[in-house]
């Protein structure tokens, strides 16, 4: 597609979402990104008789497509290919497919893989090898660190953050900046703030420079990644982090109503029963974070009619070449 049919079919699948939900969206004009800008990806490879097959599943199939370029991911995880196909000739066992996730961070590649098989002493020297590799960072297989060379960083502004193994990070370092700056112009610097589904703290460390903030997420190994960060990270206002599944466990309204602003960025299957519970709350800003328009507008539509108004709906392509589109869109409570 030319590029300004392609931005305006993106923005339009927005737009169909909010309008489903009887919402009239003045969906801005998507935030294009580059290609080579993807910077983590998730192969899946197996062991078979003529080899290694590294690639991603065919769309409905089970098939490995192998895989030599793309255009997508940033060339230093194109160009360690054959290092990923080494490392997983070396630990898979035979037709048992397994999961690679690799993130290119600031200061080198950040591979996990799930699903290896037993890894003996031989195979632990041959690994133990690839980290004279200055590009790579971390390796960990089946939640074991294999070696760290440093800590993976994701810089964030002035703060680094740290990622998980295999975990979630904002799939573009330019996309990442767009969504912060969307959200922080919204927010700005009111205080305090609460950042929900706070992930690695991709929002709640940069907000922590101007605001209090409370962070809060379900996992315990990105609750630590968020202190360490924060721990790391000088002249930061007060930062609060609280483990707490939001899924089962929302805040509920008077314990937003503590805050000047709330951020939350859920996974795909959004938020209903957070967004009900800001719905019925008194905070003045809401910012709303999605990978999936679908979810979004129906989050949207709950604050709407608790008496949110829409005041920006912005789209990023973070997902290029896709069907996937980021969105932000941004409330104020109506007076």
């Amino acid at each position: 597609m030319a590029r300004t049919a392609y931005l305006d079919w993106k923005r339009e699948l927005v737009a169909e979402s909010f309008a489903r939900r009887g919402i009239v969206a003045n969906v801005e004009p998507v935030v294009p990104i580059e290609p080579n800008s993807r910077r983590r990806a998730v192969f899946s490879a197996l062991r078979t008789a003529r080899g290694i097959v590294l690639g991603f599943y065919q769309r409905g199939t089970n098939r490995i497509v192998p895989i030599g370029e793309c255009p997508v991911m940033v060339p230093v995880i194109v160009e360690k290919l054959g290092q990923l196909k080494e490392i997983a000739e070396t630990v898979l066992r035979p037709g048992k497919p397994a999961r690679l996730v690799v993130l290119a961070a600031d200061n080198g590649l950040d591979i996990a893989i799930d699903g290896a098989g037993r890894i003996g002493r031989r195979e632990y020297e041959r690994l133990g090898s690839l980290a004279t590799d200055t590009d790579l960072a971390r390796l960990t297989i089946d939640g074991e660190q294999i070696f760290l060379n440093r800590q993976p960083q994701i810089r964030a502004d002035e703060v680094a953050l740290l990622p998980v193994p295999g975990g979630f990070v904002q799939a573009a370092a330019d996309a990442e900046t767009a969504i912060a700056s969307v959200v922080h112009d919204h927010i700005g610097a009111v205080a305090p703030i609460a950042d929900l589904f706070a992930g690695i703290g991709t929002f709640a460390l940069r907000l922590a420079r101007e605001s209090a903030v409370t962070a809060v997420e379900g996992s315990t190994d990105l609750v630590a990644a968020i202190v360490a960060a924060a721990n790391a990270t000088q002249s930061l206002k007060p930062l609060t982090v609280r483990k707490r599944d939001l899924f089962q466990n929302p805040l509920a309204a008077i314990e937003l109503n503590a805050f000047a602003a709330v951020v939350f960025d859920p996974p795909a299957a959004g938020a209903k029963a957070q967004a009900e519970a800001i719905a019925a709350s008194d905070m003045p800003r809401v910012v709303a974070v999605s990978c999936n328009p679908a979810t979004l507008a129906r989050d949207a539509r709950i604050l709407i009619d608790g008496g949110y108004r829409l005041v920006r709906v912005v789209p990023v392509d973070q997902f290029l070449f896709s069907s996937e589109i980021e969105v932000v869109a941004t409330f104020e409570k109506a007076d």
